[in-house]
């Protein structure tokens, strides 16, 4: 991933004569941004996945079954195990996840217990998860991996999983002093959370569901 420093942008704006000028114009788009944001949460539609990137409303397309079945087998594993071990709230989808500047809706999130306690009947928006994996299309790959890999990354996420449906593979990145650091990557054998204490399953079970029944048989039986 390529992180670009803004620090020679800030010094470059800085030593320009007219830089008065061009914060005042920055200020001005990010209040018209604020306030196209505050529109977007006024029309929001449960049924429609949607998010807010940037000042511009993100409408996705539906996705290909490969995609469905690999966010429906990884969400019943993680959320079996977590309602069984009480670590926190497991979501997907459609939890808008309300970062700075942009929203979002990851496939799939963990929330700890010190921010899941703070969750109630009518909760809608909810700050950045411990835990995040967003499951890659056509549509979604180029933001999984740029704009939301680095705002995860700011927003200290500690774990981000990025899985492929089509090549059945997971990429696993821990974030270390302020980084995202890739710790695995592969479609075969085990993978363990360091978020999700004590969750640990085998990589197939996030494609096959006969796998997918095997792992959810020996988290219910301990």
């Amino acid at each position: 991933m390529f992180h670009e420093n803004p620090e020679p942008h800030i010094s470059a704006i800085l030593s320009n004569p007219t830089a008065p000028k061009l914060v005042a114009r920055l200020q001005s788009a990010l209040e018209e941004e604020r306030q196209r944001r505050q529109q977007f949460y006024a029309d929001i539609d449960d049924d429609v996945k949607a998010e807010f990137i940037n000042g511009e409303i993100i409408i996705h397309s539906p996705v290909k079954k490969e995609h469905t079945d690999a966010t429906g087998l990884l969400y019943k594993i993680v959320d079996t195990f977590v309602r069984i071990a009480k670590l926190g709230y497991v979501g997907y989808e459609k939890v808008l996840t309300a970062l700075t500047r942009n929203d979002y809706e990851p496939d799939v999130v963990f929330f700890g217990t010190e921010k899941a306690k703070h969750f109630k009947k009518g909760h809608w928006k909810y700050p950045a998860p411990d835990f995040v994996v967003e499951v890659l299309s056509e549509g979604t790959e180029k933001r999984d991996r740029g704009i939301k890999y680095e705002d995860y990354e700011a927003h200290g996420v500690q774990e981000y999983w990025i899985i492929d449906p089509v090549e059945e593979t997971v990429e696993q990145y821990f974030l270390e002093n302020g980084n995202f650091k890739l710790h695995l990557k592969s479609s075969q054998g085990t993978i363990e959370s360091r978020v999700v204490q004590g969750f640990s399953i085998e990589i197939r079970a996030i494609f096959d569901e006969k796998a997918n029944l095997e792992a959810l048989r020996k988290i219910i039986s301990g």
